[in-house]
Order: structure tokens, then sequence, then C-alpha cells
């Protein structure tokens, strides 16, 4: 039980750097081209949305793994 916590605690960690970082490089890019906001933004959304669905599937395996 102590290492499905162990497992989730480490998909969820891994989750928040991976959406940190794409926000941090969103931010750059829409700073070094203001009038590509729109596609970057989206591009970031979609990113984040994965990232979040992969850690969603990690979290779920590691509980029911025990």
């Amino acid at each position: 039980m102590v290492l499905a916590g162990i497992g989730a605690g480490l998909a969820a960690i891994g989750a928040g750097i991976g959406i940190g970082r794409i926000g941090g490089s969103a931010m750059d890019a829409i700073a070094r081209q203001p009038e590509a906001t729109s596609k970057i933004q989206t591009a970031m959304i979609i990113a984040a949305a994965l990232i979040e669905g992969v850690a969603l599937f990690a979290v779920v395996v590691a509980l029911i793994a025990k």
C-alpha cells in the first residue's frame, strides 16, 4: 500500500513539473511572437491535457496494482 502511494505521488509530481515546463515555455514563446498567441495557447492546452491523462492513468494503475 505504501508503494502505491509513492507511485501515485510521483505521477502527480511528474505531471506538475511537465505542465509547469509547458506553461513556462509557452510564455517565452508568446513573449517572442505575440502574434502567434492563439496557436501557442491551443498547443499548450492540448499538451497539458495529454499529460494530465497520462498522470491520471499512472495514478490509477499505481493504486490498483497494490
